[in-house]
């Protein structure tokens, strides 16, 4: 996520190392840099050079005090506007006092809306409301349908009527059968078409008028840059939109949508879907956002996401065996499953400081996880209990049932017993019980 522009906004703030103060001239070069790095981006032109003109500004006004140096200065100064531009701080879900809460999904169709549907009912769900999904997309072949498959998934009931062709009544209908089933939250996935029209609209707008949503939110395609923002404006033109939802921010994506969108439509970035499980969910925090573009990392983020898949009653036993060094095979593939469930590798590791820069050039072998789970599963219950006992022969039956070599469960072995070592020494240090369970082996999926 914003590689692109991370990279650019390095190199620019590189021209300020070596200089004692910070003047109009030295900083001309790197200012100049910046807004070439933000159009590029594709960043709104009008919003690329008030950025540039407030950094200025605030760089020339600033003293450099202590032992600090111009460039860590102007990254603060850069770091501040970022978060300026993007939203200050958290836009919150609105709720409805009393329910039911009712949000209104908009948007072009491609753009993630129905996935995005799910993705939002799940996140709710595991926060103890009782979400409702709204097929309202009558017009789009199989849309009732994967939003039916979705739900599913997501454990979340779908309110649809065959062969209904009306949005408004199955609107209404849905707000009846919510307040009889006590369900607090209705999410109506509406039509969308693949260029705006105005039958899509006044569709939308209907069905607006009969929902009285909560909070309406407008889901766009961080892919197409600012013609994202160009359509979120006139979609606000026509809806009382409350925010935005960017979606496919994993893919090669420039993130000019992200600095442009609230600068340009007035409305908030409520969250980013960052992949196609529906886990892959954020609620959008403005400095949070800010630090990963300037390759500061995102520690907060990283735990939380490990918070919500690691049970503390779990984690204390766990931290048990590790202290009493009877961590198993087993408990080392429970571990990977939960890894498993917050992302991928790469983007959990790129939530640390410094490693999305590290990771640029290096492959990381997401298929290294299922090789991993199939030489355990074809361990016995014995041998993931008491490693100690892998002899030559057991191992090279584990290799034939997991379909890889005998040097591969050599290396696993080997990476699993420096990983209890180094878990037990965490362990004894006292450290957080996050890191306890989140260390993996040193050059783990790292090729």
């Amino acid at each position: 996520m914003f590689e692109s522009l991370q990279e650019k906004l390095e190199l620019a703030l590189k021209r300020l190392k070596g200089q004692a103060v910070i003047t109009e001239s030295n900083i001309e070069d790197a200012l100049r840099e910046i807004r070439r790095a933000l159009i590029e981006a594709d960043v709104n032109i009008n919003v690329a050079k008030k950025f540039v003109e407030d950094v200025k500004t605030k760089a020339l006004g600033t003293q450099v005090k202590g032992k600090l140096l111009p460039e860590q200065v102007i990254v603060k100064i850069v770091y501040d506007e970022l978060v300026e531009v993007l939203g200050k701080k958290l836009s919150d879900l609105v709720f409805a006092s009393p329910p039911p809460t009712k949000i209104l999904v908009a948007g072009l169709q491609g753009s993630g809306k129905t996935t995005f549907c799910a993705k939002l009912a799940k996140s709710l769900k595991k926060k103890g409301r009782q979400p409702l999904l709204v097929a309202c997309d009558v017009h789009r072949p199989a849309a009732i349908e994967q939003l039916k498959q979705l739900g599913q998934q997501a454990n979340v009931p779908v309110f649809s009527i065959p062969n209904e062709m009306n949005a408004i009544t199955i609107a209404r209908e849905a707000l009846t059968y919510a307040r009889k089933f006590s369900r607090d939250v209705l999410i109506f996935d509406t039509a969308g078409r693949t260029t705006i029209d105005e039958d899509m609209m006044t569709e939308v707008e209907n069905l607006a008028h009969e929902v009285q949503p909560t909070e309406t939110l407008f889901v766009c395609d961080a892919m197409i840059g600012q013609d994202a923002v160009t359509t979120a404006k006139a979609f606000d033109e026509r809806l009382p939109l409350t925010g935005v939802v960017l979606t496919k921010l994993d893919g090669d994506t420039r993130g000019g949508a992200a600095l442009s969108v609230l600068s340009v439509t007035g409305k908030p970035i409520k969250f980013i879907s960052v992949g196609e499980k529906l886990e892959a969910l954020e609620p959008f925090h403005p400095e949070r956002i800010a630090s990963r573009i300037l390759g500061m990392g995102d520690i907060v983020t990283l735990v939380e996401k490990a918070e919500q898949e690691f049970d503390e009653q779990q984690a204390k036993k766990l931290e048990e065996k590790i202290r009493k060094n009877q961590f198993t095979f087993e408990d080392f593939l429970e571990q990977l499953r939960i890894i498993k469930k917050m992302g991928s590798l790469r983007d959990l590791l790129g939530f640390l400081p410094g490693m999305d820069k590290a990771l640029r050039n290096v492959n990381i072998d997401e298929k290294q996880f299922a090789r991993v789970e199939a030489i355990i599963l074809s361990m016995t219950k014995e041998e993931r209990q008491n490693p100690k006992i892998l002899n030559g022969s057991r191992r090279k039956r584990i290799a034939m049932g997991s379909g890889t070599t005998i040097q591969d469960v050599n290396r696993l072995i080997k990476q699993f017993e420096d990983m209890t070592k180094l878990m037990k020494t965490v362990a004894r240090g006292g450290k957080n019980r996050f890191l306890k369970n989140f260390n993996l082996p040193q050059g783990f999926g790292l090729q």
